[in-house]
């Protein structure tokens, strides 16, 4: 796991808004727990809701008539938005593990023709408050505590950052909020710059990071909900003899997941929480490792080639784990040779991708955990992986500010290599059925790649403010 050097990001929204006038916003009533899959709601009703919607907020109306999505009054300000980004990539320092001359790193990076619109602003809102901690390594046992000013995104770009959930896709529209808050940045002993925060189960439903609580969005009926609190302590309630279940409490939550009504999430003691959406309390909870260092990076579920569910950890003691998604059990340990940040699965179950604190990449048979392959390019450390529903191609994002993608049939170097824009990629999206890939960075872009124009032409999503995660929805709708 790397160690961030966090330069502090002085974000413009905080000097013109309270976020007191917002923190008693009526976001707990009622909520969707699981999709609303009504067809005949669009969300173009968005434009019906000036009158009722916060005065911070933006639709997509106001959007086109000139207004700033993130709500920012730059007309006010001594400068531009122009100035202002032209200073941010000019300051942002992007932290490196294994410094290198990277000069040569452009001329690989493929040419990418920018400025395409494959998904349009839809709706920003400040209710949504999405929250990551950052953990600094110290020289002393002391911890410094600073408040700053953070712009968190949702694409139906769902809280703190981007989840491309693709409410209008099938009108090349592209959903998201946006809102800012200042949340509380902790330094302690511990370094970690994960973002894999937030995720959309469907084009109305989000699932983020709120302080100590998992909150459940429904961006139809701009409602939140608490579905897990790990501030006060768990009591997983499967319980059968041999189960290594354990109660646990005031959990950090580093990593979190959502599939077919099942919530995983890691914390930063190597913890692991799972429970079913449609289900009350917590199935199962508990400590993965008694490693000081063991920060669970990842958590993914996946289906085996036989089909049954399974839960993959990666955690900072260099291991990977398999856990039966039914009553948890530890199936497979893997172990490498150094902290692995990431892993995915092949889409059929049989190849898994390892990723961490090292240049390369590793391609391992994902029921024995034999390496296959490593993948050699990256000039850093790696945070992100992710898979092709067609299962040929890989895509991993690394510190060195780029994405490479890699054909199965011939990993001897990568087929192309996409470059950010001022940070490490730190998440990887594809859509549901390959048409497009994301990739973010820690803060301010996400960009959008068009698979069938072979990634060569994209969309860059700019905003100002740290992102926690992007997450295309499931059930998209292309027109070809």
């Amino acid at each position: 796991m790397e160690q961030f050097q966090n330069h502090e990001l002085e974000y413009v929204v905080d000097d013109y808004y309270d976020v007191s006038d917002f923190e008693d916003d009526d976001v707990s009533p009622r909520s969707a727990s699981s999709s609303i899959d009504d067809d005949s709601v669009n969300s173009d009703v968005e434009d019906d809701f000036e009158l009722s919607k916060p005065k911070t907020d933006t639709s997509a109306l106001e959007a086109r008539n000139g207004k700033d999505i993130q709500g920012i009054p730059w007309e006010r300000l001594n400068f531009t938005r122009e100035k202002y980004r032209e200073s941010r990539l000019k300051q942002y320092k992007n932290y490196e593990n294994l410094p290198s001359s990277r000069e040569d790193l452009e001329k690989d990076c493929k040419e990418v023709e920018k400025g395409h619109n494959f998904y349009d602003f839809q709706f920003n809102t400040r209710l949504v408050k999405s929250t990551i901690v950052h953990f600094q390594m110290l020289l002393y046992d002391a911890t410094l505590v600073e408040k700053i000013s953070v712009s968190a995104f949702r694409l139906d770009f769902s809280m703190r950052t981007p989840v491309l959930s693709e409410q209008l896709a099938d009108k090349g529209s592209f959903p998201y909020v946006e809102h800012s808050f200042p949340f509380t940045l902790c330094f302690q002993l511990e370094p970690c710059m994960l973002r894999n925060l937030l995720w959309a189960t469907s084009k109305h439903d989000v699932y983020l990071m709120q302080n100590y609580s998992v909150m459940h969005w429904s961006s139809l009926l701009r409602r939140g909900k608490e579905v897990l609190n790990v501030a006060k302590p768990i009591v997983p309630t499967l319980k059968y003899p041999g189960c290594l279940a354990q109660p646990l409490s005031r959990v950090q939550i580093s990593t979190m997941t959502v599939k077919d009504n099942l919530m995983v999430a890691g914390g930063f003691q190597g913890e692991l929480v799972c429970k079913h959406l449609n289900q009350p309390g917590v199935s199962f909870c508990a400590k993965l490792s008694t490693d000081e260092n063991a920060i669970t990076n990842a958590v993914d579920i996946y289906d085996n080639p036989s089909g049954a569910m399974r839960v993959m950890t990666a955690n900072n003691d260099a291991q990977v784990r398999v856990m039966d998604a039914v009553n948890f059990t530890c199936l497979n340990r893997f172990t490498f040779p150094w902290s692995v940040n990431n892993t995915s699965v092949s889409p059929d179950g049989k190849m898994l991708a390892v990723l961490g604190d090292s240049a390369d990449c590793l391609i391992a048979d994902a029921q024995s955990g034999k390496v296959i392959s490593n993948l050699k390019g990256h000039l850093d450390y790696s945070f992100a992986s992710a898979w092709h529903p067609d299962g040929r191609i890989l895509a991993t994002g690394n510190q060195d500010t780029t994405c490479r993608l890699w054909d199965i049939r011939n990993l001897s170097e990568s087929i192309s290599v996409l470059k950010g824009r001022m940070g490490a990629i730190r998440t990887i999206r594809f859509t549901s059925d390959g048409r497009f890939m994301a990739m973010a960075e820690p803060a301010d872009f996400v960009h959008v790649f068009d698979t069938k124009s072979d990634y060569a032409t994209g969309q860059e999503i700019d905003l100002f403010g740290e992102i926690a995660g992007i997450s295309f929805s499931p059930d998209i709708k292309h027109c070809s």
